[in-house]
C-alpha cells in the first residue's frame, strides 16, 4: 500500500466518511488540545523529531518556554536541521529578554513582521514528500502549549497538496516583507519598550485570606484523627516550598492551645514563621514573641524559639514541663541531636508536631520512631505541582563533556573535572538554557569539593562570579555566602551536598548537577532548591550533565516519583519527553541513551534494592512491612514481590529478611498460589469469594452474586465455573518442564462447591487454623489483591489498555486449562480467539513468526496467521465463520507489547473485527528457497488507540 493511498484514505476519513473509509490517526486530519493524556507541545515534539525543515509563525512567545524549545532546537542542530521562525512586536507583548533569547539558536532564523494586527499562529513542517501543518489558536507560550484550552487542527498533506501550497505562500510572502532579528533591533527595542498593561483598570489591592488547599486540608483531618486515636506526636512531611509553615498554623489554630512552642534551628526563619502564624491565627501583636539569643519574650502566648537558646537548661527550666500543650518541631530531622533530645525530654506537651522535608536519615538515629510512626501526611512534589504550589521547572538533561569520545565517571581525574575545555563547555550550556538577561542566582552540585573550589575560580575569572561552599565553612560563611547570591554579589554556589536540605534560598533561578545521582532522595531535594517560588520567579531552569554513570537509571525514577521497580515504567517515562503540569523535562539523544544503558545494565528488582525498601519502609512503620503497606505509603508497588520469579511467596521474602515467619509447607503452597495466581487483581472474584470464606463457614451462589453486584463485578455461568477450576486448581493441572504445575500450589483444592454452596476444603480449612501468622500474610494478599483490582473495570472481562500475560487472558476468558505454553500469537476457542502482537520484533526471532504487523494507524492494524496457512485451513474459517447475521462467530482480542524487552505482559487493544476485503493469501519470505503461506487480515479496533497508546507501540526511539 503506497503511502499516498494512505494518506487519501485518512483525510477522506477525516473530512468525508469516517465509517467508510480507514483512518490513520499518524496522518488524519486532528484537533489537538491540551488534556491529561496529550498537550500540544508533545504533538509538536512528534513533528521536530521527524522533520527536514520547520517554519513558524506566531504572535506571541513567552520566555518560559524557551528553555524546552532550545532542547529540541539542540537536537534538531545535531541532525543538521535549521528551521524558521516569523513572530512580531504586537502590543509588546513579545518582551526584549525574549528576543535576546531567541538570537541564541544558531540553527534558527527569526524575522519580525510589521504587519499591524498581526496574530498568526502556525506550524509548518517538511519532512521531504509530506509536508505537516498545525494552524490554530496555540501561540508559543507554556501556558499555550501545556494547559490552556486551545484548539489546532493538524492537516497532513503531499508536496503538491494546495491548501499547504497556499499557505508556504501566505508565510513566503509575509517573510519577505519582515525584517531580519539582529542585536541592535533588540537593543533599540528594549530602549523604547513598555510593559503592556493586561487590564484597563488597576484594581485596588484585596488582601485575601488565607485558608487550607487541598492537601492542607487533607493533611489536616489526618492530624485530628490521629489525635482522637489519642496520639501524642505525630510527623509531618513535606518539601521545602509546600507551605507547611501554614499548614502548622492552621492545625495550631485547629488545637487552640493554652501556649504554643515553636521551635527552629536557624534565627533567621523565626520572625517568618511568627508573622505566618499571626496571618493565619490573627489576634495581637504581643501574644506572638521570640525566643532567641537577643529577644526574650518569654511571655508570649505563641512563642517562637531557637533551638540553641530553649535547649539550654538554664533557660527550660523557666517553663514548667507543661507550659505548652502544643510543641512544633521544624526540621524535625535534626530531632536526634543532644539540644533536641533535651527539649523533648523536659517539656510534656499534649501534642507534638515535627516537620520536615527529609525524615530518611544517613546517620543511624530513627526520626520515625522518635514520633512514633505517626505520619500525619507526605506532600510530594508531584502532588505540590499540581497544586501550583512550587514554581514549574524546565529540566534539561544534557551529555556532559567527552574527551576523545571517552566519557567522565566517577573515577575522572581532577584535572579533567576542572579543565578549560570542560568549564567552557558548561559555560556553553548555562548561556544557551539560562537566560542572559537576568542575573543568575544558582547552584551548583559537585562530587567532590577540590572540584567544586576550583570551579568557583575558574567561573568567577571568567566574569561569572562564584563561591565554593563546603562542610568547611562555619554556618555564619555560608549564611554569608547566601546573602551574597541574593543580592546578585555572586551568581553561583559551587558546593557538594550540604545544601541538599535545611536551607532556603527562594532566589534561586537555576539548578546545575555536576555530579553523579547517588539517590533518588538526593536528586530530589538538589531539585528542590530552586522550587520556591519567589517575586519575577517564572521557572526554574534545571540543567543535569549526564555523565557515564552507573547510576543514571535514577534520573526518571527520581523526577516521576517512581517507586514501581519496573523497568519498563521507567523507559516509557523516560522515552517521551514527558511533562509535569507546566513544568517540562528535555533529555538530548546521548543523556538519553545513557540513561537507558544504565536501565538495562540494572536490576531495580534485585534482592538487594528490595531489601533497602523493606528497611526504609520498616523504619517508616516501626514493624515488618506487609503488602499493603506498600501501597498506602506509595513506596514500593507489590507486584514487585508478586510477579518477581526469585520469590516465592512474600512470607518467603519476609523470611529471607530475617522475620520470624512460621508457615507449613501447604500454606507455604497457598501462599503461593495466592500470589502468583491472583494478588495481581486482574479480576476480583477469587479474591472476593475467599474473603467471604474467611469470614462465614458457607457461602450460597446467591451470596456471592450479591457481593458481586455489590463490588460492580460482571459474572455469568461461564464465570462461576471458572472459580470452580481456578480454584481447585484444575486450570493448572498441566505440565510445566517435568512438573504438573497445580503441585506447586498443593495439588489440592482450595475451595469445595457442591452446585449451590461453597466451603474451603478441609485441607485450606485447617491451613487456617494453624498458626496467625498465615492467617495474617493471606488477608495482607487478599487486600492487595482487592486494592490493586481499583485499576480495573471489573463490570468486563478486560480493561483497555492494561497489561495481561498469556496465561492471565486464559483465566479471564474462563477457559478450563491454560493455553498459554502452547498459545504463542494467537489461540482460536470455542467463542474467542485472542491475538499477541509484539510489534518489534527482535532481530534473533524465528523467522516463521517474523511477521510484519503494522499499526501506524489508530484504528486498525494488519495481521498474519501462522504459517503455514490458506484460506482453506480449518482455522482460518474458523476465524472467518458468520453467523445468520453476518457476524463473526469467533470475537477477536487483540493484545499488543512493543518490543520482547516489556517481558510477558501485553496491552490489551480491545476487540477488533475484521475489515472485509482485506483479507488475502500472501507468502512470507524466509532464508531458504521455498517461501511460506500465511493468510493476512486488517482488524479494526472497536475504539480507536488513544495518541499516546499507539505513540508508545510505534515509536522509534533513540536508544533503538
Amino acid at each position: 500500500m503506497n503511502d499516498n493511498y494512505e494518506l487519501q484514505q485518512a483525510v477522506m476519513h477525516g473530512l468525508f466518511d469516517q465509517q467508510k473509509y480507514s483512518g490513520n490517526d499518524m496522518l488524519a486530519p486532528k484537533l489537538l488540545v491540551n488534556s491529561k493524556e496529550e498537550t500540544i507541545w508533545e504533538h509538536l515534539l512528534d513533528e521536530f523529531g521527524v522533520c527536514q525543515s520547520f517554519s513558524i509563525a506566531v504572535a506571541f512567545i513567552t520566555k518560559d518556554m524557551l528553555t524546552p524549545f532550545k532542547a529540541v532546537m539542540s537536537e534538531l542542530a545535531a541532525r543538521n536541521v535549521t528551521g524558521y521562525l516569523l513572530t512580531s512586536d504586537y502590543l509588546g507583548f513579545n518582551d526584549p529578554a525574549m528576543f535576546a533569547e531567541l538570537l541564541k539558536i544558531p540553527n534558527l532564523t527569526v524575522k519580525i513582521t510589521s504587519v499591524a494586527g498581526f496574530h498568526t499562529k502556525g506550524y509548518l513542517f517538511d519532512n521531504g514528500a509530506e509536508k505537516t501543518m498545525i494552524v490554530g489558536s496555540a501561540n508559543l507560550t507554556r501556558s499555550a502549549m501545556l494547559a490552556n484550552y486551545e484548539w489546532n487542527l493538524r492537516l497532513r498533506s503531499t508536496a503538491q497538496g494546495a491548501l499547504f501550497k497556499q499557505l508556504e505562500q501566505q508565510y513566503t510572502a509575509q517573510w519577505h516583507k519582515a525584517f531580519l532579528l539582529t542585536d541592535a533591533w533588540v537593543k533599540d527595542y528594549a530602549l523604547h519598550y513598555v510593559t503592556p498593561q493586561l487590564t484597563s483598570k488597576t484594581a485596588s489591592p484585596v488582601t485575601k485570606k488565607i485558608t487550607p488547599n487541598g492537601m492542607q486540608r487533607q493533611a489536616l483531618a489526618n492530624l485530628a484523627k490521629l489525635r482522637q486515636n489519642n496520639a501524642r506526636r505525630a510527623l509531618l512531611i513535606s518539601a521545602t516550598g509546600t507551605g507547611k509553615t501554614y499548614l502548622g498554623a492552621f492545625d495550631v489554630q485547629a488545637f487552640a492551645p493554652k501556649r504554643f512552642l515553636f521551635v527552629v534551628h536557624r534565627e533567621q526563619i523565626l520572625e517568618a514563621a511568627r508573622d505566618s502564624f499571626r496571618t493565619v491565627i490573627g489576634g495581637s501583636a504581643r501574644d506572638f514573641g521570640i525566643l532567641s539569643g537577643k529577644r526574650h519574650q518569654t511571655t508570649a502566648k505563641y512563642l517562637f524559639a531557637t533551638i540553641q537558646t530553649i535547649s539550654k537548661p538554664e533557660v527550660m527550666e523557666q517553663f514548667d514541663p507543661q507550659e505548652f500543650d502544643y510543641l512544633l518541631i521544624d526540621e524535625a530531622h535534626r530531632s536526634g541531636a543532644q539540644s533536641y533530645q533535651r527539649l523533648l525530654n523536659y517539656f510534656q506537651p499534649q501534642f507534638t508536631l515535627g516537620m520536615t522535608a527529609t525524615p530518611e536519615r544517613t546517620d543511624d538515629f530513627d526520626v520515625f520512631e522518635l514520633y512514633d510512626h505517626n505520619i500525619a501526611y507526605e506532600i510530594r512534589l508531584q502532588q505540590a505541582l499540581a497544586e501550583n504550589m512550587l514554581c514549574p521547572f524546565h529540566y534539561v538533561g544534557v551529555t556532559d563533556y567527552e574527551v576523545n569520545g571517552e566519557l567522565l565517571d566517577e573515577t575522572a581525574n581532577l584535572s579533567r573535572l576542572v579543565s578549560d575545555e570542560r568549564v567552557d563547555y558548561i559555560l556553553r550550556q548555562l548561556d544557551y538554557y539560562g537566560d542572559t538577561t537576568q542575573v543568575p542566582h544558582g547552584l551548583i552540585f559537585c562530587s567532590r569539593q577540590d572540584e567544586a573550589k576550583e570551579l568557583a575560580v575558574l567561573l568567577t575569572q571568567r566574569n561569572h562570579p562564584s563561591l565554593a561552599l563546603t562542610n568547611e565553612q562555619s554556618v555564619s560563611q555560608r549564611d554569608a555566602a547566601v546573602k551574597k547570591l541574593e543580592e546578585g554579589q555572586v551568581e553561583y554556589l559551587v558546593t557538594v551536598n550540604i545544601f541538599n536540605e535545611g536551607i532556603d534560598i527562594p532566589c534561586v533561578n537555576q539548578v546545575v548537577l555536576l555530579r553523579n545521582t547517588q539517590s533518588s532522595i538526593v536528586f530530589i531535594q538538589q531539585l528542590g532548591r530552586g522550587l520556591r517560588k519567589y517575586p519575577g520567579k517564572e521557572y526554574v531552569t534545571v540543567i543535569d550533565f549526564i555523565g557515564n554513570y552507573k547510576n543514571n537509571y535514577l534520573i526518571p525514577l527520581a523526577l516521576h516519583d517512581d517507586h514501581s521497580k519496573s523497568k519498563d515504567t521507567a523507559k516509557r517515562e523516560l522515552a517521551f519527553k514527558p511533562i509535569l503540569g507546566l513544568s517540562t523535562i528535555s533529555f538530548s539523544r546521548i543523556a538519553k541513551q545513557r540513561i537507558f544503558a544504565a536501565l538495562d545494565a540494572v536490576k531495580l528488582d534485585s534482592l538487594h534494592e528490595l531489601k533497602q525498601e523493606f528497611a526504609a519502609l520498616k523504619q517508616r512503620l516501626g514493624r515488618a512491612p506487609l503488602l499493603c503497606d506498600y501501597l498506602e505509603q506509595n513506596s514500593l508497588d507489590p507486584r514487585v514481590f508478586l510477579e518477581n520469579p526469585r520469590l516465592n511467596n512474600y512470607g518467603s521474602f519476609l523470611a529471607k529478611m530475617q522475620e520470624q515467619v512460621c508457615l507449613t509447607k501447604y500454606q507455604n503452597q497457598i501462599l503461593t498460589f495466592l500470589c502468583k495466581e491472583l494478588a495481581q487483581g486482574k479480576r476480583p472474584h477469587e479474591l472476593l469469594l475467599l474473603r467471604l470464606l474467611l469470614q462465614q463457614e458457607t457461602v450460597s451462589e446467591q451470596e456471592l452474586i450479591a457481593e458481586f453486584d455489590k463490588y460492580g463485578c460482571y459474572h455469568n455461568d461461564q464465570l462461576l465455573n471458572s472459580l470452580d477450576v481456578i480454584l481447585g486448581l484444575d486450570f493448572f493441572a498441566i505440565k510445566s518442564g517435568k512438573k504438573i504445575k497445580a503441585d506447586e500450589y498443593g495439588g489440592r483444592p482450595l475451595v469445595v462447591h457442591d452446585g449451590f454452596n461453597y466451603q474451603l476444603s478441609p485441607d485450606f480449612k485447617a491451613a487456617v487454623s494453624q498458626g496467625q501468622d498465615f492467617g495474617c500474610l493471606m488477608d495482607d494478599v487478599l487486600s492487595c489483591g482487592l486494592r490493586l483490582n481499583q485499576e480495573y473495570d471489573n463490570k468486563r472481562q478486560f480493561t483497555l489498555y492494561q497489561r495481561y500475560t498469556r496465561k492471565d487472558v486464559c483465566r479471564l476468558l474462563n477457559w478450563s486449562k491454560d493455553l498459554s505454553a502452547p498459545m504463542y500469537g494467537y489461540w482460536v476457542g470455542e467463542n474467542e480467539c485472542p491475538i499477541f502482537i509484539t510489534y518489534r520484533k527482535d532481530e534473533k526471532v524465528v523467522e516463521s513468526r517474523n511477521y510484519q504487523n503494522t499499526l501506524a494507524n489508530n484504528s486498525a492494524i494488519r495481521w498474519y496467521t501462522r504459517s503455514p496457512r490458506t484460506l482453506e485451513s480449518a482455522e482460518v474459517k474458523r476465524l472467518l465463520a458468520v453467523d445468520d447475521n453476518q457476524a463473526r462467530q469467533i470475537k477477536l482480542l487483540v493484545f499488543a507489547k512493543r518490543s520482547d524487552a516489556e517481558g510477558k505482559s501485553y496491552t490489551y487493544l480491545g476487540p477488533a473485527d475484521i475489515l472485509p476485503g482485506s483479507v488475502a493469501e500472501e507468502t512470507m519470505p524466509t532464508a531458504k528457497a521455498k517461501p511460506k503461506r500465511v493468510v493476512g487480515m486488517d482488524l479494526k479496533f472497536k475504539q480507536p488507540l488513544p495518541y499516546k497508546q499507539l505513540k508508545y507501540l510505534t515509536g522509534q526511539e533513540d536508544n533503538e
